[in-house]
């Protein structure tokens, strides 16, 4: 199985005990970094305001590294406005949470839910189920978005929006 770094730059925004990201540095799943300039050239950012959505084409960006940022929603705007154009911006298709803080939400993911999302879109199945397998909620995740799911891992970034506009209205 092909080791992905995933990164994770944490804003210090939230509260430790309940933070994925902790939880994932601990457990050795993830390298935690707390500065902008530290997040890998040319990695994959998964950034919801970008204009592009992360499909199975983005794989060759995924040697660099997957970045989740981790900071408070309502501060999401200011942090992703800082990140450098010098890495590979993503947003990941729409999906519906199943953390305690965002539960039925859609897109309003945990890091740990968007670093799942982006390794199994991106084909590393394995690896995402072993990021979730840390949280008691894990497998709710799983189960409402496991249609979402294999429908995206198999599409391009065209079919990813067709599928998008099929399953939610907008």
């Amino acid at each position: 199985m092909e080791d992905i770094k995933i990164i994770i730059y944490h804003a210090k925004q939230c509260d430790v005990r309940q933070c994925t990201a902790v939880k994932l540095k601990k457990f050795g799943l993830a390298k935690i970094v707390y500065s902008i300039w530290k997040i890998p050239k040319g990695s994959i950012v998964l950034n919801p305001f970008s204009d592009v959505v992360l499909s199975m084409e983005d794989r060759k960006f995924a040697s660099r590294g997957i970045v989740a940022l981790d900071c408070s929603w309502k501060f999401a705007r200011e942090v992703f406005g800082r990140l450098s154009r010098r890495t590979v911006q993503r947003r990941l298709p729409l999906l519906v949470a199943a953390n305690p803080v965002n539960y039925g939400k859609i897109a309003m993911l945990s890091t740990a839910e968007a670093l799942f999302s982006a390794l199994y879109i991106l084909g590393y199945k394995e690896k995402a189920k072993e990021v979730l397998s840390k949280f008691k909620w894990g497998e709710t995740f799983i189960k409402l978005n496991r249609n979402l799911l294999e429908d995206y891992s198999n599409k391009d970034k065209d079919g990813i929006i067709e599928v998008e506009k099929e399953y939610f209205e907008w």
